[in-house]
């Protein structure tokens, strides 16, 4: 019991968390109260207790981070931040799930202050968890001195049974006790029951064990409603600082609710108004008013905002000794901490001549990377097992490991010490956790994070990504290995459809780059954009572009003009990404000797290009221009906007083929003179054209 208070109000301070949720849900006449009203003791004893935040300032830096990964039980959280003292006023959880509230139905990072991620997705909180927890290490490894710990917070989150059913919670558990990540510390809601039943049904293993198995430490309460045990084991996990902690507790789903406790129709429909009453009954409410709130719970609640002023203060206290102490370390941490780039962060951008060997953009985007790292101090984060292969390790800035390993990283691709301050995240062959752990670290704050692997397996990312997006999280996707260009790898690496997929997420900017230099701008914009972006990177070469004609400052307008018509307004417009653009270059060489006159034009971003103002696009492409055609090794879908109706769209509509990346390329149809001759078609020039191959050709 907390020590503070009596048991009897104790009690009422959970039950004003039960009732509160409650209500919410009967008056939406949607949503989910049985977690809420289970889980309402744990998570009393975790936000009065053990919790450090302010708020008043939900964005001190050095508070504690808590995940509500069972994003359906956000009454739960709303409950308690409206309680607690946050800027969540009544009104807006009377609008529970309504136009415009603040207490969406599940919760959303910016929408309410104190969400920290978005939840909902099950076992994405979970792996967000773990991201919070690596980005806590990093920064406390790399500015936290003798005698100066800046940051030294607990990364806490709740979880339930439908999370640790996703696949997703295992790679991220797996990666979290490999690194050994000791101030993790997830309560388990333990209650048995999942939307569609018991989880007698479905899920019988022994999860203590295969956490164990995992590295994590963990820890049984048997009563959830056991405060004082609660307490104990919170303790025990704040005590073992060398493996993450599970504390396994067991609820009761909808619990005091006479006819729905245990019951799997708790889960997700609102009690019903008889057995609201009924409950209020059981639990000794004293009244059937909804949104009743007792002065003296409420009271006991808001000691949060001086509590947590208090704490801030302190900090900030010894933050200022820091300074005198470490003014370098402290002026960097500022500005990593307010999300700011160093002065001359891109002093040492390479650039490629059109006459330079031709490269792979993923072989470009490494030394891109490599040179904003020795500038932003802050740029981490890995692949998913295939450094070698995606080119993203930053040479020599050591390997992000557990203090228990030790020595240098001769194991690892890039060399360097192993330590908490390395920069470089093996994640390991668990995309579906990178993604969402990138996001984590987003989401926490003084990182600038990315992830890298084949495109083809950004459909393990996709939930991630587009989580990402929804927030607004300053993350870097890469991909690489972009089409059927890869070659011998095969159709099953060999994306097809993915581009138009993720070209429809809203608010994630998707690049495809044609050439080094346009690699070198897409990172740029990566680095400066408040938001996600998706790099999509080849792995055959392409030459470096001439853009000794271009007329636009390139990647960061979405597309430009990369070589005009000659002698007058164009004929036809060839539009192309990535590898495809130096065919549509050569195919305007092609049409020259034909008497057309051809503009090539680079898109490597549907989304920044729609962005300019009409006078831009316009520019770029003139409505009066009707003939064109849009050429990229990808899924057509969505390429008839830019082609216009009497455009033609060269894609593709089938798998790939194991062979060498140019010879697929050819067979399906990527070559100059296909170009060439879809061009002169649009034209009546060339209406004996030589039969299709199964690349698909659409005149529109």
């Amino acid at each position: 019991m907390n020590p503070n208070l009596n048991r009897e109000l104790q009690e009422r301070c959970i039950n004003t968390i039960r009732m509160l949720s409650a209500d919410a849900v009967q008056h939406a006449n949607a949503g989910h109260p049985g977690m809420p009203m289970g889980a309402a003791a744990m998570a009393y004893t975790l936000w009065t207790q053990f919790l450090r935040h302010n708020p008043r300032n939900p964005q001190w830096f050095d508070r504690d981070r808590f995940v509500l990964s069972g994003g359906h039980g956000s009454m739960l959280l709303y409950s308690l931040l409206y309680l607690t003292g946050y800027d969540l006023p009544l009104e807006e959880i009377k609008h529970f799930r309504k136009w415009g509230s603040k207490a969406p139905g599940h919760p959303e990072r910016g929408v309410a202050p104190g969400v920290e991620v978005t939840t909902g997705p099950l076992g994405q909180g979970f792996a967000n968890g773990v991201g919070l927890a690596i980005a806590e290490a990093w920064l406390a490894a790399r500015y936290n001195r003798p005698g100066h710990k800046i940051v030294d917070h607990y990364t806490y989150a709740e979880c339930g049974d439908g999370d640790l059913m996703e696949g997703i919670s295992e790679e991220a558990a797996s990666l979290a006790g490999h690194l050994r990540l000791g101030k993790l510390i997830y309560l388990y809601d333990q209650n048995h029951i999942s939307l569609a039943g018991a989880t007698e049904i479905d899920f019988t293993e022994n999860v203590a064990k295969r956490f164990e198995a995992c590295g994590w430490h963990t820890r049984v309460v048997r009563d959830g409603n056991d405060t004082e045990d609660v307490a104990s084991a919170i303790r025990e996990a704040q005590a073992e600082d060398q493996r993450p902690s599970l504390i396994l507790a067991r609820t009761h789903i909808g619990y005091g609710s006479p006819h729905k406790q245990d019951n799997f129709t708790a889960h997700g429909d609102p009690l019903g108004e008889d057995e609201l009453l009924a409950t209020k009954k059981a639990l000794g409410w004293p009244t059937m008013e909804k949104f009743y709130l007792p002065e003296d719970s409420v009271e006991f609640f808001r000691q949060a905002i001086p509590r947590g002023a208090q704490m801030e203060d302190e900090w900030r206290k010894k933050f200022d000794l820091y300074k005198q102490a470490f003014p370098k370390e402290a002026a960097e941490f500022e500005n990593i901490a307010s999300g700011k780039l160093p002065l001359n962060w891109d002093a040492d951008l390479p650039k490629w001549s059109h006459t330079d060997k031709p490269m792979a953009t993923r072989a470009a985007g490494g030394e891109v990377m490599n040179a904003l790292a020795k500038h932003i101090p802050n740029l981490i984060g890995g692949s998913a097992d295939l450094n070698p292969s995606t080119r993203t390790p930053l040479k020599g800035l050591g390997d992000f490991q557990s203090r228990e390993v030790s020595g240098p990283g001769t194991l690892g691709a890039v060399g360097g010490e192993w330590s908490y301050a390395g920069r470089n995240i093996a994640f390991g062959v668990r995309e579906h956790a990178m993604g969402a752990a990138v996001n984590g670290m987003a989401a926490h704050g003084g990182v600038l994070p990315f992830s890298a692997t084949f495109f083809t397996f950004s459909d393990y990312m996709k939930p991630a990504i587009r989580l990402g997006a929804l927030s607004g999280l300053k993350v870097v996707y890469v991909f690489t290995h972009d089409s059927i260009g890869l070659g011998e790898d095969g159709p099953t690496h060999q994306p097809i459809e993915h581009l138009a997929g993720l070209r429809g997420v809203p608010g994630l900017t998707v690049i495809r780059p044609a050439d080094a230099n346009e690699t070198a701008e897409a990172w740029v914009f990566a680095v400066q954009h408040d938001g996600p972006t998706l790099l999509v990177l080849t792995r055959q070469t392409v030459p470096h572009l001439d853009r000794g004609e271009a007329k636009s400052p390139g990647v960061a307008r979405g597309a430009y003009v990369l070589a005009d018509a000659e002698g007058g307004a164009p004929d036809v417009i060839l539009i192309g990404t990535g590898s495809e653009v130096s065919l549509c270059v050569s195919a305007r060489e092609k049409l020259k000797a034909s008497g057309v006159r051809a503009r090539v034009v680079s898109m490597p971003s549907w989304s920044l290009f729609e962005a300019q103002d009409d006078a831009y696009r316009e520019s770029v492409l003139p409505r009066g221009v009707k003939k064109r055609v849009t050429v990229e090794a990808a899924s057509p879908i969505g390429w008839h906007r830019w082609a216009t109706d009497e455009g033609a769209v060269i894609g593709v509509e089938r798998f790939g083929a194991s062979a060498p990346g140019q010879e697929v390329l050819e067979h399906l149809g990527f070559t100059a003179d296909r170009v060439t001759d879809a061009a002169l078609r649009l034209l009546g020039k060339n209406k004996e054209a030589a039969p299709e191959s199964e690349a698909t050709l659409v005149t529109a």
